[in-house]
């Protein structure tokens, strides 16, 4: 029984899926949102969240946890430098991901796109920005 056991295998060995996610990750630091299957997408947003909470907390400690986990330091410096400083005030859910409705066309597996969920606010101040303006000169 796997009663309590929260680690999501993926059908592969361990050493294979440790560095599968650390590649997603780094991948969704890099470009910001990722496209992947929907079991992938939860395992990678759960370590990113934790990247995260690495990066908040800042220091050198926390930035060679990160860098044994992603192994790569382009990827670190840009989450410790810009990602975890925008997301300082919110205390978790960090990443957000969206069931596509289409299937990948070789198995039908499920796919799903994994962003940062504060991705999306600076599109919106921008949109509302010449209604407030509007609003403001009335």
């Amino acid at each position: 029984m796997r009663h309590r056991k929260k680690t999501l295998k993926l059908g592969r060995k361990k050493p294979h899926r440790e560095l599968m996610l650390a590649n997603l990750v780094c991948s969704l630091i890099l470009k910001g949102q990722v496209r992947t299957t929907l079991p992938k997408a939860r395992a990678a947003g759960a370590l990113a969240d934790r990247m995260i909470t690495l990066g908040k907390r800042g220091g050198l400690h926390p930035r060679r946890l990160a860098i044994a986990r992603l192994r790569q330091k382009h990827a670190v410096q840009k989450l410790f430098g810009e990602i975890a400083p925008r997301c300082a005030p919110r205390n978790g859910g960090y990443t957000r991901i969206l069931k596509l409705a289409t299937r990948r066309l070789g198995d039908a597996a499920s796919m799903a796109l994994i962003e940062w969920t504060d991705a999306a606010a600076p599109a919106e101040k921008e949109k509302n920005a010449p209604k407030a303006e509007k609003e403001a000169t009335k």
